[in-house]
């Protein structure tokens, strides 16, 4: 298992940016793909982005494709999302997950099942 702490949360205005930080340890980061996700209130938790171990390849929900940008520093044992042009429906806490299995093929890098190690999540509220 890792251990995965978020921060960067916060109150921000529609089409303003934030910049969420997960910071890993108690394992070999490098190997495993690392992904966000979020939940917004009432709604089930979803997949947001997710970036491969190699940090080659990346994948993101339709609702943020061009506006946010996950990334990851193995040598920092950290993963990052930038979130740019906000919107109120971006609302929700986001929540930093480890994958299950190391060197994964990339294909499973979007399913919520495969990810076993989980942030206590960050809120982001983004007014109207």
């Amino acid at each position: 298992q890792v251990q995965l702490v978020e921060s960067g949360g916060g109150l921000v205005q529609a089409g303003g940016s934030l910049r969420l930080s997960c910071a890993a340890s108690g394992r070999a980061f490098s190997a495993y793909h690392m992904a966000w996700f979020r939940q917004a209130p009432g709604k089930e938790r979803e997949f947001v982005a997710a970036i491969s171990w190699t940090g080659s390849e990346a994948d993101y929900a339709d609702s943020v494709k061009g506006r946010f940008t996950i990334a990851r520093d193995n040598a920092k044992n950290s993963v990052y999302l930038q979130m740019n042009n906000l919107k109120p429906e971006d609302t929700a806490v986001y929540y930093c997950a480890g994958h299950s299995r190391p060197y994964s093929p990339t294909v499973l890098m979007m399913r919520q099942n495969d990810y076993a190690s989980w942030g206590q999540g960050t809120q982001v509220t983004v007014s109207s």
